[in-house]
């Protein structure tokens, strides 16, 4: 249908409607393809009607320069002259013109891609299954309704988290950027967007990796005969320890402390030796040495790109599904197990009044899938231009949901096992949230099934499989972010850059390795990640579709997929999802969590800590379209236009010609 580079056919027989050679590169007849209008020195392409052009056997094409090459600003048969860019397997003419679309060109021929698409998707599913699955999404089902809280969980998932899932994968692959510099492609007085999610993404790597080490400590206690978390009789217990697994009958008082709970809290954590969060004491080496071999892996796992850490989710996006289907099939076979299974799923349909349930539903499915990272941004970026992001987002988000609903059976099979033994109600047993359901409530339960050990090992290695490849991710969308934002200063450079950037996280988290550093933790993951990303994602989603626009963000999946959104999406993505975020995050801000962890209550003033440090990421946002508005020439009105305009083409890995519109 096209003609090859090496064709003997000659430029003067080019036909209407088809494929012409021009200064050595394949194109389209530019006659049906580029609508070339005079506006000064602009030139502008005709919305959705882009050319089809043959596919070079390198998958890249020659980039449009966005500057005209002649002084009159005369587009010359749609094209400028460029001398010959070769790589090894085809040779092709560059349309660029000077050293921008040099540095274009020179972008596109060494962005990496994924090596198979099944490295792309476990990629993606290790990312959004992560350890709040596990923990978070049963607390709260129970918290709200049980089976009742799946009404508005799916309803959410269908109207506000799927749609802003695919958007995100479709952006990324569409103009292959990281989250930083593709607002030059989009809007760019939006650009501060890409700089605030680098930020939340180090924040959250300052805490997420210390839950981590928290359940490598568990890992390196586990290979022992009899689990430490099991008898009074060790160092750390006090006279509160109560056994009530023991031969001896021993009767659960109120007062009782498990010994589970005591090795978490007086070992592991230590929080005893500390006062709060204005005495966090000092830090406890044991964690920083897990947390440290913990960073080394990450290391090792990301520094050459997405080719070796597509290889390293094979292991940590599957082997949690191994194991999460040996402990179904384990509590399934526990005494009581079906108590606690039906305290997950009796519906409560009362709840469903209650406002506080479809916010717990929105905001579950949104952190789960997580869109406003930078992470699909990155991760879409390194796919081929034509890979089906549609069946991708529809794949890896209904198996982030299936996989949260199926943990819940995993979790409370053994609650149900725990109140039998016990004596109680799944209620009581089930009060623990958070971490504290796997580290206590759980690790007790594993304690006392027959090959505990063996048990145990499998599921704290789990935990650390479900952590490692959602941490690969969020720096991966730091490292993209700023590796395309500054190619002259990183490109060559990314093993240093990543070393740089993991010691940073690695600093950054000893506050939460102190022995006060589990109220770190929980400060951090209430305010100084929820409410920004919430926000990043609201003017993120109004950003493309009501300043990048609607019909142009379709007719760009359009020349990926070949087929364009259809109403729902659009629906969706200019006004549900929006109002979805929004939704979520006014009803955040009116009624901020009152925070509690153990026996310490959190003062005010961590109230207002906690909004400063995620104010600080925000508030790149707002300082940027400041400063974009100074740098700009012209009127107000002058330079608000061309800060909402695309400034740069995207460049399409086809033998297209794209001209921008400024």
């Amino acid at each position: 249908e096209t003609q090859p580079l090496t064709s003997k056919k000659d430029v003067s027989d080019c036909n209407e409607g088809e494929d012409c050679k021009e200064n050595g590169l394949l194109v389209r007849n530019p006659k049906s393809a580029l609508r070339l209008m005079e506006d000064g020195n602009r030139v502008h392409p005709s919305q959705g009607d882009k050319g089809e052009a043959a596919q070079i056997s390198n998958g890249y094409s020659g980039v449009q320069s966005s500057v005209p090459c002649n002084a009159m600003g005369e587009a010359e048969d749609a094209q400028c002259t460029a001398p010959a860019a070769t790589t090894t397997t085809t040779t092709t003419t560059s349309t660029t013109c000077g050293a921008e679309g040099q540095q274009q060109l020179m972008e596109l021929e060494d962005r990496e891609t994924w090596s198979k698409k099944i490295d792309f998707l476990l990629s993606v599913i290790g990312y959004a299954v992560d350890l709040g699955n596990v923990w978070r999404f049963p607390y709260i089902c129970y918290q709200n309704g049980g089976g009742a809280f799946l009404i508005p969980y799916t309803i959410m998932a269908i109207f506000g988290g799927i749609p802003l899932f695919y958007m995100e994968l479709a952006l990324g692959q569409y103009h292959r950027n990281g989250c930083i510099s593709i607002w030059r492609k989009i809007c760019p007085i939006f650009k501060g967007i890409g700089f605030a999610i680098c930020i939340i993404d180090l924040y959250v790597a300052s805490y997420y990796n210390t839950i981590m080490a928290w359940a490598f400590y568990y890992l390196i206690s586990s290979f022992t005969s009899e689990l430490p978390w099991t008898s009074c009789t060790n160092a750390w217990n006090t006279g509160n320890c109560t056994n009530y697994f023991s031969k001896d009958n021993v009767s659960w008082a109120p007062h009782s402390i498990s010994p589970a709970e005591e090795f978490y809290t007086r070992q592991v954590l230590q929080v005893h030796r500390s006062n709060g969060l204005d005495d966090l004491g000092g830090i406890s080496w044991q964690l920083t040495l897990c947390l440290l071999l913990i960073f080394t892996i990450v290391y090792f796992s990301i520094w050459k790109g997405v080719k070796t850490s597509g290889k390293v989710v094979w292991v940590t996006a599957t082997f949690p599904y191994v194991i999460l289907f040996i402990l179904l099939v384990r509590g399934a076979t526990l005494p009581g197990a079906w108590r606690g299974v039906l305290y997950y799923l009796k519906p409560d349909w009362q709840k469903l009044l209650a406002t506080e349930v479809w916010v717990d539903a929105a905001a579950q499915i949104f952190f789960s899938l997580g869109p406003g990272f930078g992470v699909l941004l990155a991760y879409a970026s390194y796919n081929k231009f034509h890979n089906n992001c549609y069946q991708d987002a529809l794949v890896t988000s209904t198996v982030n949901c299936l996989t949260s609903f199926v943990s819940g059976f995993v979790i409370f099979t053994v609650l149900g096992y725990m109140a039998e033994m016990r004596n109680e109600d799944v209620s009581e047993v089930a009060k623990d949230a958070g971490p504290s359901l796997l580290f206590i409530t759980y690790a007790e339960a594993i304690a006392n099934m027959p090959a505990s050990t063996f048990f145990a090992i499998i599921f704290f290695l789990m935990l650390l499989t479900l952590g490692l490849d959602s941490t690969f991710a969020g720096l991966e969308g730091v490292i993209t972010g700023v590796l395309d934002e500054f190619p002259h200063v990183w490109s060559k450079r990314r093993e240093l850059f990543v070393l740089g950037l993991t010691i940073v996280c690695f600093l950054g988290s000893l506050a939460t390795l102190t022995f006060g550093g589990a109220y770190v933790v929980k400060l951090f993951e209430e305010y100084a990640t929820g409410p920004a990303v919430l926000t990043v994602v609201f003017l993120e989603a109004v950003a493309v579709a009501w300043f990048y626009g609607i019909t142009q963000f379709c007719s760009d999946v359009k020349e990926m997929l070949g087929f364009a959104p259809g109403w729902y999406w659009r629906v969706c993505w200019v006004a549900i999802s929006p109002i979805f975020l929004l939704f979520v995050t006014c009803s955040f801000l009116s009624n901020p969590p009152e925070l509690r962890l153990f026996d310490y209550s959190y003062p005010y003033w961590t109230t207002v800590v906690g909004y400063c440090i995620g104010t600080s990421s925000v508030i790149c946002i707002p300082i940027y379209m400041v400063y974009r508005l100074i740098i700009t020439p012209g009127s107000l009105k002058e330079r608000i236009l061309k800060s909402i305009t695309p400034e740069t083409a995207t460049e399409i890995p086809f033998g297209d010609i794209r001209m921008n519109a400024v």
